[in-house]
């Protein structure tokens, strides 16, 4: 069975972008729009690995994250944040949160599977 991966951005088009990247590699892919819907999925089906960005409406990746945390079924759940944020702070201020990993966008499809690949295994 394909792992399932939770991609969370509030970009049409970087979720499409992601999402064809993924599926490419046999992964099952749901999407959400901002930190909340994504929650809102979270709380009815676990999923093996959850992609966020960071800057969104309604919550953020820091905030979505530290609720996942805070569940005990998304507790070890790998979660990689993919967003513009580069600064070192964001960074630390992730890995506080509970972030497995940080991406910056544009990302590099291969790269994308590299990472998702090594903490699905």
């Amino acid at each position: 069975m394909s792992k399932h991966i939770l991609v969370v951005d509030d970009s049409p088009s970087i979720r499409q972008m992601v999402t064809v990247t993924l599926k490419s590699a046999k992964y099952q892919v749901t999407t959400a729009e901002d930190g909340q819907a994504a929650l809102d999925l979270c709380k009815r089906m676990q999923y093996d690995f959850v992609l966020t960005d960071q800057n969104m409406p309604r919550m953020d990746g820091l905030t979505l994250i530290k609720s996942l945390r805070g569940m005990g079924t998304y507790r070890t759940t790998p979660i990689v944040v993919l967003t513009t944020e580069a600064s070192d702070t964001m960074k630390a201020q992730g890995r506080a949160a509970g972030a497995t990993g940080w991406m910056v966008k544009p990302f590099d499809p291969q790269k994308l599977l590299s990472v998702a690949a090594k903490v699905l295994r």
